[in-house]
């Protein structure tokens, strides 16, 4: 029997009316990858920051090793033997990569008053240099770097001190498939050396592939604890969500033609570093999915098409002749857009879900020219509903949902302004597989009734069983195309990616 490291005694959170952590008891071994899995709302996230110091606890204790903890903040959960590599962005802008690494720990570079940066630069480079980040300069500012390399430096900054225990809480939706396996690195590393890991995913395959054994919470509550082995998606879909559910999320269609219509068309985009000379043709009623590895360019794309690109090149135009250069010309022609980081461009995070879902539609719901709360509050109520969202009400701010409850609300906006050329970006990314499911269906029914849906995705299996056509990038270049069809596989998809 494997040796106890932490233990979770009847740990319970409330934020208003919703009981986020509902008593819950865990046990969590020394040498162990432990999954904690649910549905978006069931606790996972408020549990793991209550263990690193993000949140306090109401109620409940933990033991590590036998001693009682009591996090205050994330850098006294570090000090303790706790660390959290956090869903969305986790490093701080304006501060150097080496900063950000050695946040909290500046005293380790100081003598005599004096802060010696130098030794803190080289020892951040000889940290990332040692997890084969070579390509990541210490010296620079955070802000150089995108989402994804921000993501592998906070792997350095959370994992560099060895702790004993180290929550990966849905950082694989942030990465590419070279990203992810770098992290799996980390994670096998810490289990070897006897620590734990607490892996939060929603990928159900990846959850059985990476841990050892797997927690269900639902609602707040904890469901079961079972063993990796012997296990299927199918039983973990039933914890979940309480019942069986059907393994077919996609659309089960094949040789529908396309639209010969092209409602957008993209010419020779070229955005310095991303795009090198991108062309695409968007048809009425088609689901247009782009893949490729993470660095191909793909994300880029989205925002190029949107007008939110710096230093773009070439030309975005609609079948009426509009040239779209901007974001308000996108927004007023019917545009929407979904960024695959929500926090920082889909989002307004300190505001309420109400003004989150109205803003871009505020004109449409003016009367007079004057904007009613009633009017507002109703919009919002709806959409929000409609996407199922776990919230306390419209009034509540974004920044207390969980990430998917987040994507939700990002959804529900673009839904309301009833767009007719939808862009998501990693639309799926930290959705669990009811809602992943409803999102589907509602592309579905978007493509159906003549909206035009480009799909960006580094999942291969959402790129075969939602799109009309694939476009393959590579170097910020389009690589292959393929029809939709039952013969296409993953391979054939990964072979034009490497």
């Amino acid at each position: 029997m494997a040796e106890l490291l932490l233990h979770a005694e009847d740990i319970d959170k409330k934020f208003g009316i919703t009981h986020a952590v509902n008593h819950v008891s865990l046990d969590f071994y020394k040498g162990e990858i432990h999954a904690l899995i649910g549905e978006n709302g069931s606790g996972k996230s408020t549990f793991t920051s209550m263990l690193t110091g993000i949140y306090t606890k109401e109620h409940g204790r933990f033991f590590l090793e036998g001693e009682e903890i009591h996090p205050q903040n994330q850098v006294d959960a570090n000090r303790k033997g706790v660390a959290i590599i956090v869903q969305e962005v986790g490093t701080l802008s304006g501060l150097t990569v080496a900063e950000n690494i050695f946040l909290g720990k500046e005293d380790d570079f100081i003598s005599h008053g004096i802060k010696h940066t130098n030794a803190m630069n080289r020892k951040a480079q000889e940290l990332l240099n040692s997890y084969g980040f070579n390509h990541i300069d210490a010296t620079a500012v955070i802000d150089t770097y995108n989402f994804e390399e921000r993501k592998l430096i906070e792997i350095v900054k959370s994992t560099h001190f060895n702790p004993k225990v180290l929550v990966v809480d849905e950082t694989t939706t942030a990465l590419g498939h070279e990203g992810r396996r770098e992290l799996f690195k980390v994670m096998k590393k810490m289990k070897e050396l006897g620590n734990c890991v607490i892996f939060i995913s929603h990928d159900l395959e990846e959850v059985l592939e990476q841990s050892d054994s797997i927690s269900v919470l639902r609602d707040g509550v904890l469901i079961d604890t079972v063993p990796s082995e012997g296990t299927t998606v199918d039983d973990l879909r039933k914890l979940m969500v309480g019942r069986e559910m059907s393994g077919n999320f996609y659309r089960t269609d094949y040789g529908e033609p396309i639209s010969e219509e092209v409602v957008l068309r993209a010419e020779h985009l070229k955005v310095p570093g991303e795009l090198r000379d991108f062309s695409l043709e968007l048809h009425k009623g088609e689901i247009l999915g782009i893949g490729g590895l993470s660095e191909c360019g793909m994300h880029e794309v989205g925002k190029a098409l949107f007008g939110a690109s710096y230093d773009r090149e070439g030309s975005v135009t609609l079948a009426n002749g509009t040239i779209i250069k901007d974001i308000p010309t996108a927004i007023k022609n019917s545009i929407a857009y979904a960024s695959k980081d929500r926090d920082n461009e889909s989002l307004v995070i300190n505001d309420t879900i109400r003004d989150n879902i109205c803003l871009p539609s505020l004109e449409n719901l003016k009367r007079n020219r004057i904007l009613h709360n009633r009017d507002m509050n109703a919009f919002a109520e709806k959409f929000a509903k409609e996407m199922s969202t776990k919230m306390e009400g419209v009034d509540q701010f974004t920044s207390a949902l969980s990430g998917g409850n987040k994507q939700k609300v990002v959804l529900a906006r673009w839904i309301g302004l009833d767009s007719d050329i939808i862009i998501l970006d990693s639309p799926t990314r930290g959705i669990d597989i009811k809602v992943k499911a409803d999102i589907y269906a509602r592309m579905d029914e978007m493509r159906k009734s003549g909206k035009s849906i480009i799909m960006i995705s580094e999942e291969i299996m959402e790129l075969l069983g939602m799109s009309d056509r694939i476009l393959i990038m590579k170097d910020g270049a389009l690589q292959g195309e393929f029809l939709r069809s039952e013969e296409l596989t993953d391979e054939d998809l990964i072979e034009q990616m490497v």
